[in-house]
């Protein structure tokens, strides 16, 4: 690495730290703004547990966003350099665009995959802990309405199981209560706990109620189903709350809903495309302020580099509830918002830079 490519990273990077810290507190003003949440979890905790709270939360956030703060940062990285005309002295020794670009665009990759592999996952489980915490949060939690699935034995056998607790990923339910496909004939089933094991929920102990018959004592009772563990995990919980790996190891065993396994597989793509996100929203910046300009004014290619980011975000968005949703492919929606940053970014540079209509 040569001085000028440490210049050019330490001012890249100091640009996007000063961004995300901005960026980073603004979120942090509107999660202090929910305070039934920071009351409640200082009656739990105290002060260092709340404000874990709000830190948490918006860290959520900042990543969520941060394609957009990457392509902030290092627009304002490179008018820094051109202002400077420090950036007219580094093309003037020779180095095209594209050497300049191989710094950061080395330091991003990794910087994504740290992200993606490490950050995104701790940042995640302290949510989820957090908020399982709080009552009312989670929906498989609240003991007004508790969980309830629609379960499908067989293909014309039908029936609906409320739990008011779930423990375990949601392989062990507790206060279970089974409604039968046929209420009158087969009646009710209602057992202290359930569990998912072997294409089955195994109820150790369990009373069947029907009309006109006294109630039955049922033993090692036995009920089908085609809900996979892979499906319950999900179900219970929401992809933006499971891990990489987490959601890896879901998508690895069998999952026979399609719409569950189409959410799980776009979230896991996103993260996993992440770092190229990155890149192309560093393109994207470079695209739009790089190039030689003869006085200082860069209004216009600041407003249309932000512009752009928040287009790619809005894609980003909007493609991640299609693919979750089924409507589109998980792997062209996850996939679909990087490429289409690196294709803006590239076209721009290549058209600037080396003259290709």
């Amino acid at each position: 690495m040569t001085r000028i490519d440490l210049v050019v990273l330490k001012r890249i990077a100091s640009r996007i730290a000063l961004t995300m810290v901005l960026f980073f507190g603004l979120i942090l003003l509107v999660e202090s703004i929910d305070s039934w949440r920071y009351n409640y979890l200082l009656g739990v905790g105290g002060l260092p547990l709340a404000l874990f709270g709000m830190v948490a939360g918006a860290a959520q956030w900042l990543i969520k966003g941060l394609a957009l703060i990457v392509l902030l940062g290092t627009a304002i990285a490179v008018i820094d350099l051109q202002s400077r005309r420090e950036m007219t002295a580094i093309k003037a020794s020779g180095m095209s665009i594209w050497r300049i670009l191989r710094a950061p665009t080395i330091a991003l990759l990794l910087f994504g995959l740290v992200v993606t592999f490490y950050a995104e996952g701790a940042v995640t489980v302290a949510n989820r802990v957090l908020y399982a915490t709080l009552p009312g949060d989670n929906a498989s939690l609240t003991p007004s309405g508790g969980l309830w699935l629609e379960q499908q034995a067989g293909e014309d056998e039908h029936y609906v199981l409320q739990a008011a607790h779930v423990v375990d990923s949601g392989q062990q339910l507790q206060d279970v209560t089974i409604y039968r496909q046929d209420g009158l004939g087969e009646g009710r089933i209602v057992a202290p706990s359930a569990r998912l094991a072997d294409g089955a929920w195994r109820l150790p102990r369990a009373t069947r109620y029907r009309a006109g018959l006294p109630p039955q004592q049922l033993t090692d009772f036995s009920l089908a189903t085609q809900t996979t563990p892979g499906d319950l995990r999900v179900k219970v919980s929401s992809t933006d709350d499971m891990t990489l790996f987490e959601l890896a190891s879901s998508l690895s065993g069998s999952m026979s809903d399609s719409q569950l396994r189409n959410a799980a597989a776009t979230r896991l793509l996103r993260l996993l495309s992440l770092p190229a996100l990155l890149v192309g929203a560093l393109f994207i910046a470079f695209a739009f302020t790089a190039g030689y300009r003869r006085t200082n004014g860069y209004g216009a290619p600041i407003v249309y580099a932000i512009l752009i980011g928040f287009v790619v975000f809005v894609i980003t968005e909007m493609a991640d509830r299609a693919g979750s949703a089924g409507v589109l492919s998980p792997m062209f929606a996850a996939c679909g918002p990087a490429f289409v940053a690196l294709v803006i970014g590239l076209t721009v540079l290549l058209y600037k830079e080396d003259g290709w209509a």
